[in-house]
């Protein structure tokens, strides 16, 4: 089977990314000791004999880790108008000292001309539910259904994106493995830090995020990703793709990260394709490769301009899967520099010795 051989990357939402941020542990003075790739057990040793599990109601709850981790859950919309969209909130812990969570909504608009809609607030009074499965804070609520088939977004945080949206999930969720962690340290048996996603690939939308413009009816399809970095973000990952593509049909997903060189500047790749109530393959044997990279002028950054996806994997039959999504990313929607809201002493000190900065195209 090969369903999205040939077709363009520009059918790719915006959140077709990519980011490096090895230079800010090296500069900032937080680099690791050179452990090597055995220090990681990646998932894709535990997708040798379980490629994927479907998601059961006890995978969907939060972890809220009392020690350094950053966990989020972000839900991606494509609207019937054109309209690209997301939501999401992040439980940030700080070495056990400082918890903090925040709530951002982004809206890319189909005419190409208006801007961005872009809001980030800081949240208080936060907390969970008993189980753990909804997170609230003052004005705003993530509400997990009680059959665990769609999550409730609502945010008042922001005058200038208020959201209200549901996300129905039209297929099973899953995570790669027997439980979607790849870990981190020296001795497999007491790891120092893990990362897992957790996807509902195939999702229905309805509801709205009213602007000052107006409302924006975002009806349509989505995508949700629970993310967990149980350590530091910057010790876990140096890079960073991310690709989320739609037919009319088909859904796929894929988020491949690589380790900085403290870890062997290990790949993991997890991935998946689904359908209407089907998960067609999952596992950790896809590829995302830039195939075209030029240096933007404004920061000599290398920006991709072209990629391969590659999916590849068995469906429940034991049928062989391989599907390529492949072509030009099209213009540059947004360019993100990860080091907006880092303390000036660091960006400096990154800017000045490295002589760059960290980004995320999309």
């Amino acid at each position: 089977m090969n369903w999205l051989k040939q077709q363009q990357v520009r059918s790719v939402d915006p959140w077709c990314s990519f980011v490096d941020e090895s230079r800010v542990a090296n500069v900032a003075g937080t680099q690791e000791p050179e452990y090597g790739p055995s220090a990681i057990q990646s998932v894709a040793k535990q997708a040798e004999t379980t490629p994927y599990t479907e998601l059961q109601p006890r995978d969907l709850r939060w972890a809220a880790m009392e020690s350094t981790c950053v966990e989020t859950q972000t839900f991606y919309l494509m609207a019937d108008s054109g309209h690209i969209g997301m939501t999401q909130v992040i439980y940030n812990n700080v070495a056990g000292l400082r918890t903090t969570c925040q709530f951002n909504t982004k809206v890319f608009y189909p005419d190409g001309k208006t801007s961005n809609l872009w809001s980030s607030d800081a949240l208080e009074g936060y907390g969970f539910d008993n189980r753990k499965l909804s997170f609230y804070a003052d004005g705003c609520a993530i509400t997990l259904n009680e059959d665990a088939t769609s999550y409730s977004v609502k945010s008042a945080t922001n005058e200038a994106s208020i959201v209200n949206i549901t996300v129905t999930r039209t297929a099973p969720g899953f995570q790669i493995g027997s439980n979607g962690k790849s870990f981190f340290g020296t001795d497999p048996q007491h790891p120092w830090g893990s990362m897992r996603h957790a996807f509902w690939p195939h999702c229905h939308v309805e509801g709205s995020i009213i602007t000052k413009d107006g409302d924006i009816d975002f009806k349509g399809r989505g995508l949700f990703i629970h993310a967990l970095q149980g350590m530091k973000p910057h010790h876990a990952a140096a890079r960073w793709k991310f690709a989320n593509f739609y037919s009319p049909t088909y859904s796929a997903v894929m988020m491949e990260f690589t380790t900085p060189p403290s870890y062997g500047s290990t790949t993991v790749n997890v991935a998946g394709i689904a359908k209407e109530g089907e998960i067609i393959c999952a596992g950790a044997a896809g590829s995302a490769q830039h195939t075209q990279v030029t240096n933007d002028p404004e920061n000599e950054w290398p920006e991709p301009k072209a990629a391969k996806f590659t999916w590849r994997g068995k469906t429940q039959g034991g049928e062989k899967v391989e599907a390529e999504l492949e072509g030009s990313l099209g213009q540059r929607l947004d360019r993100i520099d990860v080091l907006h809201q880092v303390p000036v002493v660091i960006k400096t000190l990154v800017g000045g010795v490295v002589g760059t900065k960290p980004y995320i195209y999309q």
